[in-house]
């Protein structure tokens, strides 16, 4: 693709959804360029949203974190997985209790959504499971024994890893593959990128189409396919955990591949 075809590619977009760890940043270290390429949205009459699949936070603190990387407040409306399960879970099991397997903070956030929470053995009528980095085995258990015996299961998103500055840390598709050894059951569905409970709440929260949007990010199966898969661009940058030879073996083909965020400036 030439650099013309590129722009022309790239010229219905209004809405870059960005990914945030392995695209904006690293860990706690940001991406060189992540600032440029916001300021170079701002001068084309663009605009960003960032939208992450990882609920082992609030969507609070990473707007925080990203505030003291120094991103303007226009861009720091995160938008979660955690959102997306907690919306799915209010209109499909209103007045329910759950039992969550996720951290403290997300567990207040899905409270302040409205849903009704219990850590107890028994009582809960549904599960719903987030990346919980304070997972230890008697949570495991209980969250085991209740998909055992059927409770709809519900998951905020697949990813196997979570890139670090210094490599990848376990993510949910780990958690749901040792639910998955021990139970026999799959999650019923998953809210997170690519599956199109997150796209729902981002049209929701940004007023854009479809076309005017475009999924960014360093996963293949998981932001690049939110792109392809429901009608906007995707966008595959190489900062975090594809390479170039991954897109040789996958399935999913991104619609544009760039170093990282600040490579696409040149051509907005």
């Amino acid at each position: 693709m030439n650099e013309q075809e590129i722009r022309n590619r790239l010229a219905p977009v209004k809405c870059f959804l960005l990914d945030m760890d392995g695209t904006f940043y690293l860990g706690d270290r940001l991406i060189e360029g992540s600032l440029d390429f916001l300021d170079a949205l701002e001068k084309t009459g663009r605009t960003a949203r960032f939208l992450t699949n990882n609920s082992s936070k609030s969507a609070s603190v990473y707007a925080q974190k990203l505030q003291r990387m120094g991103v303007s407040q226009k861009y720091c409306d995160v938008i979660s997985s955690g959102h997306a399960a907690a919306h799915y879970c209010l209109a499909h099991f209103p007045g329910k209790t759950c039992y969550l397997l996720g951290n403290p903070m997300l567990s207040a956030e899905m409270e302040s959504m409205g849903l009704k929470l219990t850590q107890s053995e028994n009582g809960a009528d549904y599960v719903l499971v987030g990346f919980d980095t304070t997972l230890d085995y008697r949570k495991m258990c209980i969250v085991c024994d209740y998909i055992r015996n059927g409770l709809p299961y519900i998951a905020t998103h697949p990813d196997f890893n979570c890139p670090t500055e210094t490599g990848f840390i376990p993510d949910m598709g780990a958690i749901m593959a040792f639910i998955e050894a021990s139970t026999g059951r799959k999650a019923d569905i998953i809210l997170g990128k690519p599956y199109r409970g997150i796209v729902d709440e981002a049209l929701l929260r940004t007023g854009f189409t479809l076309p005017e949007m475009a999924m960014v990010g360093d996963r293949l199966y998981t932001d690049v396919a939110t792109g392809v898969r429901h009608g906007m661009t995707g966008i595959l940058v190489l900062s975090g955990e594809a390479g170039l030879e991954d897109i040789e073996t996958s399935d999913v083909k991104p619609d544009l591949v760039f170093g990282r965020l600040s490579d696409m400036i040149p051509y907005l």
